[in-house]
């Protein structure tokens, strides 16, 4: 099994499936978690010395962290849906719980925080919709907490990639703090499939070529990308939905290409 594909698993007491943290990933900022709940499930948790966008991916909860209280929020019911989801942001230093008011797809992403921001809800009409690329390149883009927003570290997008295509793609990466050419950056990648049986391929590379792990994702899994470049790619007939998570050093995206493989924009 790749060192960096975390498969999901059985739903804890709190619904988590699937969590990524500095430690177990082995680097410093990025973290993930995963919660599946029923309705009336609630979690209580901390945001400790972490920011948090609690993305709500599909259904809908009642969130609340101290006086601020957000009712029943939540529009998709299905990630393919594909309209833009609600979420919220929290600093680092809060209590917070979510109640889930139908089934709920929860997804936890975290970075240091410095509590420079309040909390505050993020509802579709803010989330920035733009399509990337061309021909089997094409891909729909939903930025949640780009770099245009506030935040202390955070950034977190997601793309729907159409069946047969490719994503994150040229390959490119964000490893190296060169400003304003490129920004170091890790990232998670956590994948979905429609339909839900079928699987995708992420590759992880370096230049040099010592880290070079290709994987077979299926639904629901989470991809670690610590360097290098990291695309991916949908077979036919299954469209392949992620939600990213960056954080750094310095709350900027700059990307480089593969010199391999740009010729493909500059066409």
């Amino acid at each position: 099994m790749s060192s960096l594909l975390v498969r999901p698993q059985q739903p804890d007491e709190q619904g988590k499936v699937l969590e990524v943290t500095p430690e177990s990933a082995g680097w410093d900022h990025v973290g993930f978690r995963l919660h599946r709940l029923s309705k009336g499930q609630s979690i209580e948790a901390s945001t400790a010395d972490r920011e948090q966008c609690l993305v709500l991916l599909s259904g809908r909860a009642t969130i609340t962290s101290g006086e601020h209280r957000w009712e029943d929020i939540g529009e998709r019911m299905d990630i393919f849906e594909k309209m833009p989801p609600y979420s919220v942001y929290l600093p680092n230093g809060v209590n917070y719980a979510v109640e889930a008011t139908t089934e709920l797809e929860l997804a936890v992403c975290s970075a240091p925080g410095f509590g420079n921001y309040e909390p505050r809800l993020i509802g579709p009409d803010q989330v920035k919709c733009n399509t990337r690329g061309s021909g089997s390149n094409t891909r729909h883009i939903q930025d949640i907490l780009p770099e245009t927003e506030p935040a202390d570290s955070l950034l977190v997008v997601e793309v729907f990639t159409p069946p047969g295509n490719w994503s994150s793609y040229p390959p490119h990466k964000h490893d190296v703090d060169d400003l304003p050419n490129e920004s170091k950056l890790e990232e998670t990648y956590y994948h979905r499939l429609n339909p839900s049986q079928g699987f995708a391929f992420q590759r992880v590379y370096t230049d040099d070529r010592s880290l070079d792990e290709s994987m077979a994702v299926d639904n629901g899994c989470c991809v670690l990308v610590p360097r290098g470049y990291h695309p991916a790619g949908a077979p036919h007939g299954y469209e392949l939905y992620y939600l990213n998570v960056m954080a750094g050093p310095k709350r900027v995206w700059k990307f480089t290409n593969d010199p391999d493989h740009e010729w493909i924009v500059k066409q």
